[in-house]
């Protein structure tokens, strides 16, 4: 371990295992500063956190950090959009231009709402150069992602949309629901909850907000297409995502904020059947059509293939512990969390020392393992 590395937090008996495995990662030198929390059966049995919030060592890792969570939000978004779309009779099916329909312009007029959440609907990326400072104006980002030609025909195909799948379904739940999706998160669901976790973070929390040390290496994205290209490649694929506006504005396929323990409690929702600390905030209908599998196979941006829900991945690839039903994503720089609802766990690595794995980081990996070798 990194000399005097600070490392705190709490172990139940028989989880010191996921301690000790923690603790491996710093003593490797493969961290800056992490978090890592699990619950079973509404019961907090890991809850560790250490290291460093800032890239200069000064400032120790504390229970109250908050960092950035990027693609690890995308299931979290998922849970407000389920927790709204009852209000539809035909729910997921629903034509997303039912309820936006400037979306219907290129052939995007029989995309539904499923198909739009499950990465079907061709949007991933600009092929034509754009202002990157549109990614922080969402209703602007909006209507430009309603007037654009898919990169694909929807619904014949799946490929990952790694940014604009939040300024998509950001738009879908404002358009049933009347209020923006981070909203509905913190009023209806987290804050009365006590969860410390915000997509759209205010200023007055950002002194808490851990610094990112970004990798020094692009992901392996293996053979690059055109839609690969869109959605990574280009110079205006994303914009920056270190200052005050990304951060306070809504981006809800990647600006999630928040505790280890925080992301560990809202992925609970999925390994209880839609409940949050014994109530049901999502119905069991609508639960069940958020966990249903939409898409198995190639993925077209992603170089592996993908099975999604309606906005949550289920765990065809075996990274997020032995059950294939587990329902969970992970995160740019390695971030991962995950609920399995047979032994109803939810679990949550976060970190600021950001790697180039798009799947499987070897200090999540280690962490999962660990903890499943406890059960």
């Amino acid at each position: 371990m990194i000399k005097n590395t600070p490392i705190s937090g709490y172990v139940s008996t028989g989880f010191e295992p996921v301690q000790e495995a923690f603790e491996a990662n710093f003593e490797e030198d493969k961290e800056l500063g992490a978090g890592f929390s699990a619950i079973i059966d509404g019961e907090l049995v890991v809850d560790l956190h250490g290291g460093w919030a800032d890239r200069k060592r000064e400032h120790q890792w504390a229970g109250e950090t908050i960092v950035p969570v990027y693609s690890t939000t995308k299931p979290i978004a998922a849970l407000v959009l389920a927790s709204v779309i009852g209000g539809l009779p035909a729910g997921y099916e629903t034509l997303v231009v039912d309820i936006w329909p400037e979306f219907g312009f290129a052939g995007k007029d029989g995309v539904t709402i499923a198909e739009l959440v499950s990465h079907q609907a061709g949007l991933a990326g600009f092929k034509d150069p754009i202002d990157p400072a549109l990614w922080l104006d969402p209703p602007a980002m909006a209507v430009a992602l309603a007037a654009l030609e898919p990169l694909w025909e929807p619904g014949t195909a799946h490929g990952y949309h790694p940014l604009s799948w939040g300024y998509l379904i950001g738009e879908v739940v404002q358009r049933i629901a009347g209020r923006s999706l981070g909203s509905i998160l913190r009023e209806d669901i987290a804050g009365p909850a006590g969860i410390d976790f915000q997509i759209g973070t205010p200023e007055q929390d950002h002194s808490r907000i851990a610094e990112i040390m970004r990798p020094r290496a692009l992901p392996d994205l293996g053979e690059i297409n055109e839609a690969t290209r869109a959605a990574f490649l280009t110079k205006w694929a994303s914009a920056d995502r270190g200052g005050a506006i990304w951060r306070e504005i809504e981006i809800p396929s990647a600006n999630g904020i928040g505790t280890s323990k925080a992301v560990a409690e809202l992925y609970g929702i999925y390994a209880n059947g839609g409940q949050l600390n014994g109530k049901q905030i999502i119905s069991e209908r609508s639960f069940e059509a958020l966990t249903q599998s939409r898409v198995k196979g190639q993925d077209l941006i992603l170089p592996f293939e993908t099975e999604f829900a309606a906005g949550v991945m289920r765990n065809n690839l075996g990274v997020y512990g032995p059950n294939p039903d587990t329902l969970c994503h992970s995160g740019w720089g390695g971030s991962l969390a995950l609920g399995d609802p047979d032994r109803h766990l939810s679990a949550a690595y976060v970190m600021n020392r950001q790697s180039n794995s798009l799947q499987g980081d070897p200090r999540a990996t280690r962490l999962v393992q660990a903890l499943y070798g406890c059960l």
